[in-house]
């Protein structure tokens, strides 16, 4: 088997409401679909969904950057994905979002071509996940109504984005605890947007709040901050746009600078390199989450069969296609009631793309 042709596609996907964090504010979900063809008819699909705050890609240089990689991959095999992984990273070693689509593909042909539905390739079982579901950074009286909803759908937990003045959130995440009673989890997320003392500050506060954990209170590089706050704190440190690939796994375990770690396709570059931060957190006692940004159901349902897959991932942040106005997809994974979501059983991702929302979109091929 050989790759015979790749097809890239510039998808648009707008929100329900606009999102916005700490960091920036979205209001389309700016996306890239791979599908990969083996020389036996058989494809795969994946998801690159940009947040570029975070990953400092756009859709145009998403779309640029795939035209290199297919140039990269084609005529090659497909099943030998340690080598295709290996060699995509040193040709773009920073283009991770982008690489995740072209892995998230490889990962569903090799699944079609094994007749193993993802989770079953990577080595685990199909189990029942939940995820909970995030209330971005508005008005006080707006983010509780949001929660509000959020709770009456269902939702196991509420995950707050939180990252202003550290009175402000500690006013909106007690409002919120008021609104939804003692009983639901509440999870937050500063996005990098408070500083030490800042952070130090709000989650001492919040600390009668019953907050589960708080996600990259602080900058990105700014590591040994995160492992002092840690230090000072009870509420349990979740290390997110400090964690890109196993080196940063590394680090962060080493220092012991969080508590878990949160894995993002669109920011690890896809499955392959997701499956070793998973490794190194396992093997320093860390439990990780899997995470999302706006993906589609497609992307989603690649992070799902990875959490379904390995135990030791006891989070799951899987509502990005919940935000989403439009669903392009067929199949996939499926948001039950209570937040509970169920995978697919068909090879690989058992997920794709509407045909007929394909052949709308801008599209190349590389053969």
């Amino acid at each position: 088997m050989i790759i015979d042709r790749v097809e890239v596609f510039a998808a648009d996907l707008p929100l329900k409401r606009p999102f916005r964090i700490a960091i920036g504010q979205t209001t389309v979900a700016e996306t890239i679909f791979v599908r990969i063809w083996a020389d036996d008819g058989q494809y795969g699909m994946g998801e690159a969904n940009l947040f570029t705050p975070i990953v400092g890609e756009t859709q145009a240089t998403a779309l640029a950057a795939a035209r290199d990689l297919a140039r990269l991959v084609l005529g090659r095999d497909p099943l030998d994905l340690e080598n295709r992984i290996a060699e995509m990273r040193r040709f773009m070693p920073f283009n991770p979002t982008t690489r995740s689509g072209f892995d998230m593909a490889l990962y569903d042909l090799a699944g079609k071509a094994a007749g193993l539905p993802l989770y079953s390739l990577l080595g685990g079982a199909r189990r029942t996940l939940e995820t909970d579901n995030t209330v971005g950074i508005d008005t006080t009286e707006a983010m509780v109504d949001h929660a509000i909803e959020i709770v009456g759908r269902g939702f196991p937990a509420v995950k707050v984005k939180v990252g202003s003045t550290a009175e402000d959130d500690v006013e909106r995440v007690t409002r919120i605890r008021e609104a939804i009673g003692p009983a639901i989890p509440i999870r937050i997320d500063a996005n990098q947007g408070w500083d030490r003392p800042s952070a130090i500050q709000a989650l001492r506060a919040m600390e009668p709040l019953g907050v589960q954990y708080c996600e990259q209170p602080v900058a990105y590089w700014d590591v040994d901050s995160m492992r002092d706050i840690c230090e000072k704190t009870s509420i349990p440190i979740m290390a997110d746009e400090s964690l890109f690939d196993e080196h940063d796994a590394l680090k962060l375990v080493t220092m012991r600078a969080c508590d878990f770690l949160n894995i993002k396709l669109a920011k690890s570059g896809g499955l392959h390199v997701a499956l070793r931060i998973n490794a190194i957190a396992e093997a320093g006692g860390f439990r990780c989450m899997v995470g999302c940004m706006t993906e589609s159901r497609l992307g989603l349902t690649a992070g799902a069969h990875l959490v379904s897959a390995r135990p030791n991932i006891t989070f799951a942040d899987l509502d990005g296609a919940d935000m989403l106005r439009e669903d392009p997809v067929i199949g996939g994974m499926v948001y039950e009631s209570g937040g509970r979501i169920s995978l697919p059983e068909e090879p690989g991702l058992g997920a794709d793309i509407d045909p007929a929302y394909l052949g709308s979109l801008e599209s190349y091929e590389v053969a």
